[in-house]
């Protein structure tokens, strides 16, 4: 899977995948074969931090 490499594309994809299809940024990850540390790292330097108890970036 090709994430998005714009930083608000990538929020707002992430977020809305959360939202609809996943109760976890992990069980995203796994699902989706990505890197947590990855989408971790490069939405930490847009400024956006994981929320787990809402499940969301922000």
């Amino acid at each position: 899977m090709e994430l998005p490499k714009d930083p608000m594309m990538l929020f707002s994809f992430i977020n809305m995948k959360l939202r609809d299809y996943y109760p976890s940024l992990d069980a995203l990850c796994a699902d989706m074969n990505v890197s947590k540390e990855d989408i971790l790292n490069r939405l930490k330097e847009a400024g956006f931090e994981y929320n787990p108890s809402q499940n969301k970036f922000w």
